[in-house]
């Protein structure tokens, strides 16, 4: 199995930063790809920011030049960087990672971490 621990999420003021963390463990060699979501409540969840093995990233068009998603492959660990935060950004924020590990493909998500933009 593989597990992910989220941290980092908290009460910012507008225009302020946060940088989440994902933690990977278990039963995992690599990331192969990882993305992080986030659902605001009476809102479906959305995709905000994804990376791929080859470290290509795509963005929401409204974190787009605001967020940035990476990741540190030695410590099976993906980022978000939430820069110039808005109130709309508030939401309860998801990692998902897709990872190999024992010659098996598994998708996983994080336990979730709020993230609040007071206004």
């Amino acid at each position: 199995q593989v597990q992910l621990v989220e941290s980092g999420g908290g009460l910012v003021q507008p225009g302020g930063s946060l940088r989440l963390s994902c933690a990977a463990s278990g039963s995992i060699v690599s990331i192969y790809s990882a993305a992080w979501y986030r659902q605001a409540p009476g809102k479906e969840r959305e995709l905000v920011a994804e990376i791929t093995r080859g470290d290509n990233t795509n963005y929401a068009s409204s974190v787009k030049g605001r967020f940035t998603i990476s990741r540190d492959n030695a410590k099976n660990t993906v980022y978000l960087q939430m820069n110039s935060l808005k109130p709309e950004d508030t939401a309860v924020y998801y990692c998902n990672v897709g990872s190999w590990g024992g010659l098996r493909y598994s998708v996983t998500w994080g336990q979730g971490t709020q993230v609040t933009v007071s206004s």
